[in-house]
């Protein structure tokens, strides 16, 4: 059995962390592949390495002196190596990056540096093997992940190696250049690594026992996930629910790689397994919920709208002339509601309701801005009657008027509009309606 384990900045942050770490994966021999993040904060005040070499970097590009602050980043890493009793030195590597911010090596370099010394670091403490990722990690040269090529290499490099530290976030272009991945793109080289090797397990260490049923910033201590799909996780994600980058998902989803969720700091939690797909029935009927603020409605209204070839295709082509992403459309058959990002909607409102009139023809156009939208998410509700029922039934006792619910033809989830203010209430009581009763 193989498994590639990755390990987020706070599993990192302190010598005290490190030592977790090492516990964890010394107590399982099929934990071979190691990916690590940047040291993350130490306490509340204290700030990330990534986003220490960002401040640092900008002083280079400003061609201002940034040796001290260069210098407290070293201290970060020192801190951790001489709590660990190592003997391992940074100061090459240091010597190397003071010279390249001088030289405008670039921003991902700079934020890069932070996986890549911790892979140092973490590699000797565990007596793996160093490999660094911009050696089979690959870009092209407009940025973009070359899956394949990537695949190829790392595949070949690693069925050479029996155990190695493969650091997180970042790649490089074939000429050398490095290239991040988008923040948190840690999860992303665990998931690569994992399709590489073709591993049994790939899993994800944090600073959270899984993936919540809800947020924990609006239920207190929210129900832990223990077996959801990708297809959920996706729905959920979607609607703010975030523990894994959800690029992360990919490549070992195509090779039917199970992802396990996990808790640094309390290993014997069997944290939340993230499978294609399964016969076991969620604890609950729903497997979560969560969702998002800040949307406007556009209700478009015109008689025999159903009959009308393209009238759809129409509306949404005035969103896509002003550059606006669509979050959610129901309709009816004389009715289509857009919902879209009101901050982003409103800028260009006039715009596209003018395109509107001029493409579709529309009878009336109505907007209806402060809107929040919750997605109800689950495999259990195919097999369960009355779902829609029981959330109509919650929020009508919390006095909370729906504003609109649609279902998707795969019954996987339920959205559900309500007014802004209504959003913290309307969770709390669909939550409860579904886990707490059922406790």
């Amino acid at each position: 059995m193989i498994k590639v384990v990755k390990f987020g900045g706070s599993s990192l942050a302190s010598a005290t962390q490190f030592a977790k770490v090492g516990n964890i994966i010394r107590a399982d021999e099929n934990r071979r592949y190691v990916v690590p993040s940047a040291p993350g904060k130490r306490n509340a005040k204290d700030t990330k390495v990534t986003d220490m070499l960002y401040q640092c970097y900008a002083l280079a590009e400003a061609e201002e002196d940034f040796r001290i602050p260069l210098k407290k980043i070293k201290e970060r890493y020192d801190s951790i190596i001489n709590g660990l009793s190592l003997k391992t030195s940074l100061d090459e590597q240091f010597k190397t990056i003071e010279e390249n911010f001088k030289n405008k090596a670039g921003k991902d370099y700079a934020a890069s540096r932070g996986e890549y010394l911790n892979g140092i670091v973490m590699a000797d403490y565990l007596g793996y093997e160093f490999i660094d990722a911009a050696e089979v990690i690959f870009f092209d040269e407009n940025g973009n992940f070359m899956a394949d090529k990537t695949d190829e290499v790392l595949s070949a490099r690693l069925k050479k190696v029996e155990r190695a530290v493969i650091p997180g976030f970042y790649g490089a272009t074939e000429d050398g250049k490095v290239v991040t991945f988008s923040r948190g793109g840690s999860d992303i080289t665990g998931s690569i690594v994992a399709k590489a090797v073709d591993a049994d397990l790939y899993e994800n260490w944090t600073d959270v026992s899984g993936v919540l049923v809800a947020d924990p910033r609006i239920i207190d201590n929210p129900k832990t996930i223990k077996v959801i799909t990708y297809r959920e996780l996706r729905e959920l994600s979607y609607m703010g629910a975030s523990v894994l980058h959800e690029d992360a998902i990919f490549p070992v989803r195509k090779a039917g790689i199970p992802i396990n969720i996990r808790n640094t700091n309390a290993p014997e939690d069997d944290g939340t397994l993230i499978v294609e797909s399964t016969c076991r029935q969620p604890e609950y009927t729903i497997t979560g919920v969560a969702g998002k603020k800040g949307f406007v409605a556009i209700n478009v209204d015109k008689d025999m709208m159903n009959s009308e070839i393209g009238f759809c295709r129409k509306v949404l082509q005035a969103f896509e002339e002003s550059g606006i992403s669509i979050e959610h459309m129901p309709s009816g058959i004389d009715t289509m509601t857009v919902f879209v990002h009101q901050e982003e909607f409103e800028g260009k409102e006039q715009e596209v309701l003018s395109t509107i009139h001029k493409l579709a023809e529309p009878d009336v156009i109505d907007l209806e801005p402060g809107l929040a939208l919750i997605a109800v998410v689950g495999r259990g509700m195919r097999s369960t009657r009355g779902t829609a029922g029981r959330i109509f039934s919650a929020l009508a006792h919390v006095n909370v008027n729906v504003k609109m619910i649609d279902q998707g033809s795969s019954e996987l989830n339920i959205i559900i509009g309500v007014k802004n203010s209504d959003f913290e209430t309307a969770l709390k009581a669909i939550y409860d309606i579904f886990v707490v009763t059922q406790l």
